[in-house]
């Protein structure tokens, strides 16, 4: 009974104190701002607070950071929104599933999005609002789900990961207050960031930076994507350094700053470098102590992969190299239309059916041409035609004057269209290559720099002993021309990564024959590249529809493709489709298909994913790829019976036979490729079968 006061008095304290932390961070967290006056790191910690005292007071400190940091039209909103996500949370306290983590963070994004959306929806230009209302909308989310472990901790997720989203959500505040024009919350957030990347390594680096570069542009407003092509990259290459001297990992983090600036011209490139000067000198002045000496335990790991990490690096710059090549050979030069195309278009929409057309285009055609090329400068200067743009004797003549100025001005404005979308497109494509050319360079000059290390031999001779116990799986393949041709525009590429991952790739290029073939052939080359590089997948094939798209402007030419990725380990099978036909996946009597609706690469714009079906694919089963020209997809039933009936197990047999059925059934209409991928059934050892 003597210590009840005690610790009544202790727990009174303890909730000031929590109290008073949630009031001050949410009052701080306000005036970390995105474009729009949006405060979404206020509210994700409303959100994270919880139902109760610790939820009153963050919604208590919004409302003070709303009264200093928000005007009163953003405010209002901003405070009807904290006021919901608390009622949402006391209303659903105890509660299984709403009360749940994921719940309260799309609860939290959903008020945010139903309370800002009609904001949006009555502004004057709901469009130009749309884009910082979402952005606004994910922050509250990602927010909510980062301050959750340090609000209410659970041990689910790691407090390290929220400490560094509340610190730089805070150091974004700081981003207006400069120093000679320099921005010293973006000169620490670059400290925080190569700090982050140092100690977590390549991968969370590369993430941190994405991450933290696209809330700068949105904080900033610039909409460029400087900042995150900039600290996303940084963060790559300084997490690269893991394990290495602190000066190494510094040196990187500048040389991808750079990188990222040589083709930007926006007034936040100077500023930026000289911030991330400003935090590589303050990360080196950083104790070693919150380090924790882990370089020392790190430099055996990092021993043991600096060979696998400096191989996968000079194949991705040899990807790059191989894309900048492909860029620059198959565009063909930009050639300006000539103007005289708007008079003729024009005449031929009016003066065809004038009495006087033969007057003017025929017995004084000299005349009418030395009138219309003398009005050219005028028209292309004004952007417009006028009256007096054309010489009196001409103006006199024309008895359709004002239709024929009125025809001229249409094909003006198209033709001046025309003009800015080639230059545009053409600086676009320099300006990709170059940014290949550059990624190419540093990702070589990051491999060189990459010391001598000792060969993984554990990790080599697991992997090893894995492939040696299960069979090896097997592949067959079949090509034919279409008639009348001499090459098939079809390839076929089958592959296994030194992670073991098996790849599969058929691309068939527009039309036929060795045009199709060249397309085909090259679209496969480049993507094993990126493949063997250990890139993933999904962002290759992204990467490579962003780069044909720039090459397929002019031409119009496209490529579909077809990749499946099995990793034997997990048995999953991954179909990756820009346009191509359906697959087929056997086992025993049953066959299934695969399909995709995306457009080819080449005609998507970017950001373009590729349609993703995953299974997974059982021992003896097949995987069946094969080009439009083998089978129509609307009438393909005598591909499903053939699949369904074929009770042998050699690929290269049932790629054989299903070319012949189709020649035997299409006639060779257009170019046919087949491959088929076989997962054996494990191997029979004493009568006894292996599993």
């Amino acid at each position: 009974m003597e210590h009840g006061p005690i610790i009544g008095e202790r727990r009174q304290t303890t909730w000031l104190l929590e109290g008073g932390i949630r009031f001050f961070l949410a009052a701080a967290l306000t005036a970390s701002q995105t474009t729009g006056g949006y405060a979404p790191f206020a509210l994700g910690l409303v959100a994270a607070a919880g139902p109760g005292i610790p939820g009153a007071a963050a919604l208590a400190g919004t409302a003070a950071g709303s009264l200093l940091f928000l005007d009163f039209a953003e405010a209002l909103p901003h405070l009807a929104i904290a006021i919901l996500i608390l009622t949402a949370a006391t209303s659903f306290r105890g509660s299984s599933f709403l009360g749940s983590p994921k719940a309260q963070v799309l609860t939290a994004a959903g008020l945010t999005l139903a309370v800002q959306g009609i904001y949006v929806a009555q502004s004057l230009s709901p469009l130009e609002h749309l884009t910082p209302c979402l952005a606004a909308v994910g922050l509250t989310g990602a927010s909510a789900w980062f301050f959750r472990p340090l609000l209410q901790p659970d041990g689910e997720r790691p407090l390290r990961d929220g400490v560094l989203f509340l610190t730089a959500a805070l150091l974004l505040a700081f981003m207006d207050l400069t120093l000679l024009g320099i921005s010293l919350g973006r000169a620490a957030l670059c400290t925080l960031l190569a700090y982050a990347a140092y100690d977590q390594g390549l991968a969370a680096g590369a993430a941190i930076g994405l991450g933290l570069g696209l809330t700068v542009d949105l904080c900033t407003g610039s909409g460029n994507g400087l900042f995150t092509a900039g600290f996303g990259f940084a963060g790559l290459l300084a997490g690269s350094r893991q394990g290495h001297r602190r000066s190494t990992a510094a040196v990187a983090f500048l040389l991808a700053v750079l990188a990222a600036l040589l083709p930007a011209e926006e007034p936040f490139s100077q500023p930026l470098l000289v911030e991330a000067l400003l935090g590589m000198a303050v990360f080196l002045l950083l104790p070693g102590r919150l380090f924790g000496g882990k370089r020392v335990k790190r430099a055996e790991p990092a021993s043991q992969t600096g060979n696998q990490l400096k191989e996968r690096l000079n194949k991705a710059a040899g990807a790059l190299r191989d894309l900048y090549d492909s860029m620059g050979r198959s565009t063909p030069p930009s050639t300006e239309e000539n103007p005289a195309i708007v008079f003729d278009r024009a005449a031929e929409r009016v003066c065809r059916g004038c009495a006087l057309c033969t007057l003017c285009w025929q017995k004084e055609y000299t005349g009418t041409f030395n009138a219309l090329n003398d009005a050219t400068p005028y028209l292309l200067e004004r952007g417009r035609a006028m009256a007096k743009d054309f010489p009196q004797y001409f103006s006199d003549r024309c008895i359709h004057l004002p239709d024929f100025i009125t025809a001229v001005n249409g094909e003006l404005s198209a033709y001046l269209l025309r003009r800015q979308y080639r230059r545009q497109l053409e600086e676009t494509r320099r300006s990709a290559r170059g940014q290949y050319a550059q990624l190419s360079e540093l990702l070589t000059a990051t491999a060189a720099g990459l010391g001598e290390s000792v060969p993984a031999s554990g990790a080599a001779g697991i992997l090893t002993r894995e492939r040696e116990s299960a069979p090896p799986c097997q592949v067959g393949a079949a090509l034919r021309p279409k008639e009348g041709e001499t090459v098939c525009g079809d390839t076929l590429v089958s592959f296994q990564r030194e992670d073991g991952l098996w790849c599969l790739l058929l691309a068939d290029g527009m039309g036929s024959g060795e045009p199709a073939r060249k397309e085909s052939a090259l679209t496969c080359r480049l993507l094993r590249q990126f493949l063997e590089a250990g890139i993933e997948p999904e962002a290759a094939l992204k990467t490579l529809n962003a780069a044909m798209a720039l090459r397929g402007a002019e031409t119009g030419s496209f490529t579909t493709i077809d990749l499946c990725a099995f990793q034997p380990s997990t048995g999953e099978a991954a179909f990756y489709k820009f346009g191509a036909a359906p697959s087929y996946l056997k086992k025993g009597g049953t066959v299934r298909r695969v399909t995709g609706g995306s457009l080819p690469a080449g005609l998507r714009g970017t950001p373009a994913s590729p349609d993703v079906t995953t299974v997974r694919l059982e021992p003896g089963s097949f995987a069946v790829m094969i080009s439009d020209g083998v089978a129509d997809p609307s009438r393909d039933e005598w591909l499903l019976d053939l699949l369904a009936g074929w009770e042998g197990e050699d690929p290269q047999v049932l790629a054989g036979l299903i070319l012949s059925e189709s020649i035997r059934r299409e006639h060779l209409l257009d170019d046919c490729g087949v491959q088929v991928f076989y997962r054996p059934l494990p191997e029979e050892k004493n009568g006894v079968r292996r599993v």
